[in-house]
């Protein structure tokens, strides 16, 4: 598995990952029409990441593309908060439970160590085991409120 930070010239192929093994809502805001990934929500996701990172003046977070066998299989981001750094990261579906996203969180955590950040902020649904399962084994600390678990990992130890 690399990281490997978005530009224009791989964007198209995380789209062509997004789209063989995503619904658009496990990776973009949402779009208004019919469900499934149409030609609106193929330019939402093009504009979603140029206005959030490629292009922004001042970007909200650096995106990495997922890569494994060098092929993009998914996107991980750093979205710096007042409290710590924001850590996402959705896999296209045929590359789900095989550790890549455990891997790709302990990638996550050097790059944000590297940059002076001493927490990881997450949060997930209480049915996304999976991502859950990814916390716990990167000792964080959460919190569960209704469906919402909030999640931080002391990056000082």
């Amino acid at each position: 598995m690399e990281l490997r930070e978005l530009h224009h010239g791989n964007l198209p192929d995380l789209l062509e990952a997004a789209v063989a093994g995503t619904d658009p809502l496990e990776v973009m805001p949402p779009v208004d029409g019919p469900p499934g990934w149409n030609d609106e929500r193929r330019q939402a996701f093009h504009d979603f990441h140029r206005a959030r990172s490629l292009d922004a003046p001042e970007p909200v977070e650096t995106t990495y593309v997922v890569e494994v066998d060098g092929r993009v299989v998914g996107a991980a981001r750093l979205e710096p908060q007042s409290e710590g750094v924001e850590v996402g990261l959705w896999l296209a579906r045929g590359h789900r439970g095989l550790g890549i996203g455990g891997e790709v969180l302990e990638a996550l955590a050097v790059v944000a160590r590297s940059q002076g950040h001493t927490r990881l902020l997450a949060s997930t649904t209480t049915e996304n085991t999976a991502a859950r399962r990814i916390l716990d084994r990167a000792g964080a600390q959460s919190a569960t409120v209704e469906t919402s678990v909030a999640a931080v990992v002391d990056l000082t130890r």
